[in-house]
């Protein structure tokens, strides 16, 4: 590839078919950057002390792809040496060991892009609007994935 048309790139999807960490991880690489850290969220088998039967994930889909867009835009600012970032979110059922979100980002140097996964992860958590349902074997949790902004109406 050359280097000129290697421009930085955000690639971002959220689908109901299963995620790929190699095509992920294949959308960030670069011939100009050393580094490319990963953040892989799976379905584990436990949730408060409960077993897990499988994760299902919903999603508002145009607003949780904006937000995304903000979290990268974010990323480029506090890390401007950042050069790809992908956001892949699953939705629907996931079963357990399976990812329900993966992450990865590419700078020259390892300390931008393990601080910028780690933030995008963070932040993806506290303000997209993804909501995952916890599936027990006799009964069901939603956990809220957004923190809901108060609006006061002062008159």
């Amino acid at each position: 590839m050359d280097e000129r048309e290697d421009v930085p790139k955000d690639f971002i999807k959220l689908k109901s078919e299963k995620l790929s960490v190699d095509e992920v991880s294949e959308l960030v690489t670069s011939p100009c950057c050393g580094a490319v850290s990963l953040f892989i969220g799976t379905t584990r088998n436990n949730f408060e002390g409960k077993k897990v039967i499988r994760l299902e994930y919903e999603a508002y889909t145009s607003m949780a792809e904006m937000e995304i867009k903000k979290i990268c835009r974010d990323v480029r600012r506090k890390w401007p040496s950042v050069k790809h970032i992908a956001m892949h979110h699953r939705l629907g059922v996931v079963p357990i060991t399976e990812a329900s979100v993966i992450i990865a980002v590419s700078s020259p140097h390892r300390a931008e892009s393990l601080e910028a996964v780690t933030h995008c992860i963070n932040t993806l958590k506290a303000f997209v609007p993804i909501w995952k349902k916890v599936i027990h074997k006799h009964w069901c949790t939603y956990k809220q994935h957004v923190c809901h902004r108060v609006l006061v109406n002062i008159h």
